[in-house]
């Protein structure tokens, strides 16, 4: 895989064009892009989202996220993003495959019709591992990491570790010492 990373960055320049199909796709590097290019805007699975999607993930309402540097909800596979309510993402954001953000659900009595909530907003260097689901109106502070098969069903504050269903906060974390991709 290293070698491969290698060789695509030596030969970068040829395919720099394809940048110009994500404009939302800032700080993602350019082999991912590459190995989702194809199925996405090719034969258009999520052809019209403005940044990287992997074919088995499913994005609804795509003009209703807001998407920071290095953030590509659905990139990873079996993912499930429906933004009816929106979604405001930091950024830095990593999700596991499998992972759900739902920003909108039914009426009890009536499942065609969907609540009004407020948006899921979700802060800078977030990571949220795999089989995780956020619901609606749920705010997920900066420099958290949400643990696998959580479900996150009311706010979380920054710099902490959480998970659980409900999803419990479960201790403090150290700063954030990676790339701060806010500076793209």
């Amino acid at each position: 895989m290293e070698k491969l990373k290698n060789r695509v960055e030596r030969l970068s320049f040829i395919f720099s064009w394809v940048r110009l199909f994500y404009p939302k796709a800032k700080g993602i590097p350019l082999l991912f892009i590459l190995y989702l290019f194809v199925p996405q805007k090719i034969f258009r699975f999520n052809g019209s989202v403005p940044w990287p999607v992997h074919f088995t993930s499913r994005i609804l309402f795509h003009k209703n996220i807001k998407v920071g540097n290095n953030s590509a909800p659905g990139m990873t596979a079996n993912g499930y993003v429906q933004a009816r309510n929106g979604i405001q993402i930091g950024s830095n954001l990593r999700m596991g495959p499998g992972v759900g953000l739902i920003s909108a659900n039914h009426k009890e009595d009536d499942y065609d019709i969907h609540l009004k909530a407020p948006p899921i907003i979700i802060g800078d260097n977030v990571w949220i591992g795999m089989n995780s689901v956020v619901l609606s109106g749920v705010t997920i502070g900066s420099n958290v990491v949400i643990g696998a098969n959580s479900l996150v069903t009311k706010n979380i504050p920054s710099n902490v570790v959480a998970v659980g269903n409900p999803c419990r906060v479960i201790r403090e974390k150290k700063c954030y010492k990676g790339i701060d991709y806010t500076r793209l």
